[in-house]
């Protein structure tokens, strides 16, 4: 026998098909996204740069930015895994400084109960002393660090933070005990500037672009940077690890999403940043701020995370910072 169909039953089942085939899809009409510190800092900037990334090329919407600052951003991942599970449309920024900061401050939570999206910037470390140091080049610092490393002060961030950190990997790397090294925190930038150029520390670290002015202007010299290879926008820096000091490390910020996403809405999320990565807003920010652009996203930024953060603990360990 033989069946007919009318044009309307061909039409749904079509469609029907069509739905069936299609995977399981977020509606991105708006998207959230929690800034774990306070407004004007690295990730309240990149919060709001990528809200503007998201916007403007019309991938989302709406975007929202939410500010929950303290404790290294350990605060705000807190806030975030308690208040958006299973929620499709919330992300967080964080990096380097929050993998330390859970360390350190014995967090209940970790990065282990959000979904890594996507790494996006980076900015390596450099170590500068003020123009009349007699420490002229990174070797005679490993001598005096070998000499005596407690003789030697650092001057940079909040302890077990980024700069810290890469202070305690040179000294590693230098043979000397990381747990000896005299690290003098300091509040913000600006302080920390202002004990390097009046010669109350003996070494400054920090991102390259808190110093480059005062490189460029002749009142620091910049010993070396972290980077795996000399930066095209500073080439007369040379790397740490040229000069036989065996680091590199980047301060990275990165987005998360929420626990209990499902693979097809991070998927959805993962698109949704690739095609902001691409959008002039987002290379005008990156230009304007001069980050350097790390981007790795979905599995391979998982697999990043999976070396990183063991790796970055065993030098908070090596501080004896860890609190259980």
């Amino acid at each position: 026998m033989t069946r007919t169909f009318s044009r309307g039953h061909l039409i749904a089942v079509a469609a029907s098909a069509l739905l069936l085939a299609a995977p399981c899809a977020m509606a991105l009409d708006a998207l959230k996204i929690l800034a774990p510190a306070a407004p004007g800092g690295g990730w309240d900037q990149t919060a709001r740069s990528m809200q503007r990334a998201l916007q403007s090329g019309d991938i989302v919407k709406r975007v929202t930015v939410d500010n929950k600052a303290g404790a290294g951003g350990t605060i705000g991942l807190a806030q975030f895994i308690n208040s958006s599970k299973g929620d499709p449309q919330a992300l967080m920024v964080g990096g380097t400084v929050m993998v330390g900061a859970i360390l350190v401050n014995g967090s209940p939570v970790n990065l282990s109960q959000v979904t890594p999206i996507a790494r996006l910037t980076g900015e390596y470390e450099v170590i500068v002393v003020p123009a009349a140091s007699r420490i002229q080049k990174l070797s005679d610092l490993v001598v005096l660090l070998k000499a005596n490393p407690g003789a030697v002060s650092w001057g940079g961030g909040s302890a077990g933070a980024t700069d810290h950190l890469l202070a305690a990997m040179v000294a590693q790397a230098a043979g000397v005990d990381p747990g000896k090294i005299n690290y003098i925190a300091h509040a913000g930038g600006g302080e920390a500037q202002a004990a390097i150029l009046g010669g109350h520390v003996t070494v400054g670290v920090s991102g390259w672009g808190e110093f480059a002015a005062q490189v460029k202007a002749g009142k620091l010299r910049a010993l070396g940077i972290s980077a795996a290879e000399r930066l095209p926008d500073v080439k007369d820096v040379p790397t740490l690890k040229e000069q036989g000091v065996d680091v590199v490390l980047a301060n990275w910020r990165a987005l998360f999403g929420a626990p209990g996403t499902s693979e097809a809405q991070k998927a959805e999320l993962v698109a949704a940043v690739d095609k902001a990565v691409k959008t002039p807003s987002w290379k005008e920010t990156l230009d304007k701020n001069e980050w350097n652009d790390l981007y790795l996203s979905g599995d391979a930024f998982k697999a990043f995370l999976e070396t990183e953060q063991p790796r970055i603990a065993k030098v908070v360990s090596s501080l004896g910072m860890i609190k259980k």
